[in-house]
């Protein structure tokens, strides 16, 4: 698949290298923006308060598959909307999901050695499920949909609980299963 990663920070950069090793083609763009063209899939990995300024950088956006890992710390999301993730959708006009905003970056070199594998949220557009999914397993975790695009303002509102989990026991990876 071939991916275009906005943000070369720990979790644009750590996915970035998880993917490229899962055999993806990867193409990695910074603050000076770039051409996401060639691209079937954009992770948007920039501080929270960035994206307007990230996306504004990147041409070929329009109606690609994307996904928001983005973070909203002490912030609100971009007025007139519920969430970053939906900002984003609005700047590019395709299936969207919110994902990898609940993981900390500084374990990815762990995810291999953790069984069962760890949970990552995703919420989104049913049309970017397979993709997401498929990244998501690429990256080491197991796929825990979160339901529509309308969810991704909680999922961001999550992270205050992560954030408090982490404070008492350090970073972690999360699971959720059925009884069997």
């Amino acid at each position: 698949m071939k991916i275009a990663v906005v943000g070369r920070g720990n979790v644009g950069g750590g996915l970035a290298d998880r993917w490229e090793r899962a055999g993806h083609d990867v193409t990695r763009i910074g603050k000076e923006g770039g051409d996401v063209s060639d691209a079937e899939v954009v992770l948007v990995a920039v501080p929270g308060d960035a994206v307007a300024d990230a996306l504004d950088s990147v041409q070929g956006l329009d109606g690609k598959t994307v996904i928001d890992a983005t973070n909203l710390f002490g912030i609100e999301p971009p007025a007139g909307f519920r969430s970053n993730a939906e900002f984003v959708k609005s700047k590019t006009n395709g299936p969207t999901v919110k994902s990898f905003n609940l993981n900390f970056a500084r374990l990815y070199d762990q995810v291999e050695g953790q069984s069962p594998k760890p949970g990552n949220i995703w919420s989104g557009d049913e049309e970017a499920r397979e993709v997401a999914e498929q990244l998501i397993r690429d990256a080491g975790y197991e796929p825990l949909n979160g339901g529509p695009l309308e969810n991704a303002g909680p999922q961001e509102q999550f992270l205050k609980l992560m954030i408090g989990i982490s404070n008492d026991i350090g970073p972690c990876f999360y699971r959720f299963s059925s009884p069997d």
